[in-house]
Formats: C-alpha cells, sequence, structure tokens
C-alpha cells in the first residue's frame, strides 16, 4: 500500500478560521484573514469544540493511493461525501500477472499461502486465455478477485475526514482500510494541527461508541492518535 497527499487547501487552518468568524461577526472580507496565529488557533479550537464544523467543508485534501485490495476500495468508496477517480478493469488490462493483497492470516500459514497463491495464478492464467480468445477486457475482469490491487484518487473536504476517520481508525474497522485510514490522518494531521487535534476512533474524543463490542484498549488507541503525525 502506497499513499500520498497529492494537493490540498493551502492554510486549510486559516481559511477555516476565516469561514468560521464570518458566521460570528460583522467583519469585512478583507479583514477575515487579518487575525493573528495565536487569535487564529485559540478560535478554531473554540469552533471545533463546539461541534460548528460546517466550516471544515471549505478545505479539501486529494490523495493518491495505490496497492490496496478492490475489497478494501469497495469500503472506501462507500463514503458518498467524496471524489474517486479509480483505475478501470474495463480499459486496463492485466495480460501481466495481476498484483494481489495477501492479508496476514493467510500470509502466515504456509499451507494456506501456497494454495491461495495458486489459485491467483490459475485466476491469471485463465484470465489471460480469456483475452486470447478474444474476450473483451471488460468481460474478462468477471473472474479477477477482491484481492486484486487497484489504484484511486480520493478527495475529501475537511469534515468527512473527520467521519471518515472516526469509522475507519477503529481497531475494528477492516484491518486494510483501517492501514489506509491511519496513513492518511498521518499525512493531514501535520498540515491541520488544531483541525485534526482529536481526529481518529471515537473514543479519541469521548467513550467507545462501539458499546458492547469495543476493543477494550481505549488508552492504548488514545496514545496511539496522540503521538500520530509527529514524525512527519
Amino acid at each position: 500500500m502506497h499513499i500520498e497527499l497529492l494537493t490540498y487547501t493551502p492554510e486549510p487552518e486559516l481559511v477555516v478560521a476565516a469561514a468560521a468568524r464570518l458566521c460570528y461577526s460583522n467583519s469585512s472580507i478583507e479583514s477575515l484573514l487579518e487575525k493573528s496565529r495565536t487569535e487564529r488557533e485559540a478560535f478554531l479550537e473554540k469552533i471545533t469544540s463546539l461541534g460548528h464544523l460546517s466550516v471544515l467543508e471549505h478545505v479539501s485534501f486529494s490523495f493518491g493511493v495505490e496497492g490496496i485490495s478492490r475489497a478494501c476500495s469497495h469500503q472506501l468508496v462507500r463514503h458518498r461525501l467524496a471524489s474517486y477517480s479509480q483505475q478501470s478493469q474495463r480499459y486496463v488490462s492485466h495480460r501481466e500477472r495481476f498484483s494481489a493483497v495477501t492479508p496476514d492470516s493467510i500470509a502466515g500459514d504456509a499451507a494456506l499461502d501456497q494454495r491461495y497463491q495458486q489459485l491467483l495464478d490459475d485466476i491469471h492464467g485463465f484470465y489471460a486465455e480469456l483475452l486470447e480468445a478474444g474476450v473483451p477486457a471488460e468481460d474478462a475482469r468477471f473472474i479477477l478477485p477482491n484481492a486484486a490491487t487497484t489504484k484511486i484518487v480520493v478527495t475529501m473536504n475537511g469534515r468527512e475526514l473527520l467521519h471518515f476517520f472516526s469509522l475507519r481508525c477503529c481497531r475494528r474497522a477492516q484491518w486494510e482500510i483501517r492501514q489506509m485510514a491511519t496513513r492518511m490522518l498521518e499525512l493531514v494531521k501535520p498540515l491541520a494541527p488544531i483541525l485534526f487535534a482529536k481526529a481518529g476512533p471515537g473514543c479519541v474524543r469521548g467513550g467507545c461508541p462501539e458499546g458492547a463490542m469495543t476493543c477494550g484498549e481505549i488508552k492504548a488507541v488514545r496514545a496511539e492518535f496522540s503521538a500520530l503525525g509527529q514524525g512527519n
């Protein structure tokens, strides 16, 4: 899995603070950006603590993601308040062997891993036969597995990112999308440390929202996400 932050709204916290200040004052447009950094940071901390998150929709972040499975991307695109451009299996054929993700639960068992890799080889072999027989790639792709890797460009605004992190950084999220979400948070947190100060699973900000399904490791999770992004 490889994730890059391709582009983002310049000075995202400045933009969010200006939008929020417009809601609470009669300041002119020209004066919205004039507050000092210290005043701006205090103001941002206040509005985020109050849950005034609509102003975060004025900033966006675009990521390039590759090496995730189709099983992962199917989960990702369920987040509807985002924009996606994904590599097509209709127009991009896999004449060379397609790459695939192998879960650790399979890779850790030599016998299972051998059968898994053999199955992937068999699928690729038949896929190549279909193409050779003149079957269009858009039809041959019907046999490709969820394990097949994909590439996708993802754009989300700041508010949707917070929601995405709340759901997908949780230890109860599927492991692959959790790794992806955690890496995305690691990339954006240094750029907007106040906006993303309490980003992460729900237990970072309060009690565990999973109820009886909790992982039971709230302290460890909070420590993990408190330290996230500090090395960037």
